[in-house]
């Protein structure tokens, strides 16, 4: 019995139903694939071949640099040229109900209702790169629906938020004047893994002096001409200037990627990685059956004593596999 024979009518009619206008649709095979990991897979290998179409911008940076802004303005600017936006919001996980927390489509909802926009907010769940294991499946089902451009935005923890360079075609990351955010970015990482930077809130005090501080640090580290050279755009998002400008760096980085073969590199690097994941997963699922977890808990004892080494013990529950 093949994969599809394996799905019940309900979840083929909404697999040839996936389209930018039925985002029941949608959500509901988006909903499937975070809570049934057997259905979950069955669905992401049959609309895998209509993926890769979409293009896939990360925004990322510290709190309160303005994200959620920009990309609410982002959103408006691609809808004005045409274009079809998926927002992946993703929010900390919620203490009480594992869900998300903060709930972006709240905040953008001036524009979730809108024919060509789908918003989807999704909890970390723990993850320490700041996007759910769940959130590269979730793109997978609004690539394969038809959308232009897919967004993710990510929650502002930091150091942690390296996991979208994963995922995105392009990477922004957005900072503020205050706080020497300029420094810190190169701190946290963000300085290897941003293709533009945004110098968001620029009505602020010290706003010329962040600029021109990011701007000294980039052109000390990028010694190679031939690589793309991050821009760096001041932006007033509240009053939706610099949008246009942002629209208009990701555009030159997709040509200059795929100009230079970067973007199908990158895509293989990453699709690597995914696959490495999905085989781990798949092996501790596989190994942590109910057997091997009674061989773990009955055997503690002995480890605890010194009459079982934790290797010994190690080998025993892979053998049980």
């Amino acid at each position: 019995m093949n994969s599809m024979n394996s799905i019940n009518n309900n979840y083929l009619t909404l697999i040839n139903k996936l389209s930018i206008s039925n985002k029941r649709s949608i959500a509901r095979l988006i909903s499937i694939v975070e809570s049934d990991d057997k259905k979950a897979t069955i669905i992401l290998k049959e609309i895998f071949h209509k993926t890769g179409n979409a293009y896939r911008i990360g925004i990322t940076g510290p709190p309160g640099s303005g994200k959620s802004t920009i990309t609410n303005q982002l959103t408006k600017h691609l809808l004005s040229l045409s274009k079809s936006v998926a927002i992946i919001a993703v929010d900390p996980t919620s203490p009480f109900s594992g869900g998300a927390l903060l709930g972006d489509r709240v905040r953008m909802n001036d524009i979730g209702l809108l024919d060509n926009v789908f918003i989807r907010s999704m909890a970390t769940r723990g993850s320490l790169g700041g996007l759910s294991k769940k959130t590269i499946d979730t793109a997978d089902i609004l690539d394969a629906s038809g959308f232009d451009y897919i967004i993710f935005e990510t929650v502002g923890v930091g150091q942690s938020e390296l996991d979208i360079a994963k995922v995105a075609d392009s990477t922004i990351v957005t900072l503020v004047p205050e706080s020497g955010d300029s420094i810190q970015a190169m701190k946290a990482g963000l300085m290897e893994i941003a293709d533009i930077f945004v110098l968001n809130k620029c009505d602020r005090p010290g706003a010329d002096k962040a600029f021109i501080s990011l701007q000294t640090t980039l052109h000390l580290r990028n010694f190679n001409i031939d690589s793309w050279q991050q821009p760096i755009i001041k932006t007033i998002a509240t009053n939706n200037k610099g949008i246009s400008e942002i629209v208009e760096k990701f555009e030159e980085h997709n040509a200059f990627c795929q100009s230079n073969s970067i973007c199908k590199e990158k895509r293989l690097k990453n699709y690597k990685l995914r696959v490495i994941d999905i085989v781990e997963t798949l092996l501790r699922e596989k190994t942590w059956n109910e057997l091997n977890v009674k061989t773990l808990e009955n055997s503690m004892e002995k480890v605890l004593s010194g009459n079982l080494s934790p290797y010994e013990l190690a080998d025993k529950i892979l053998r049980n596999i």
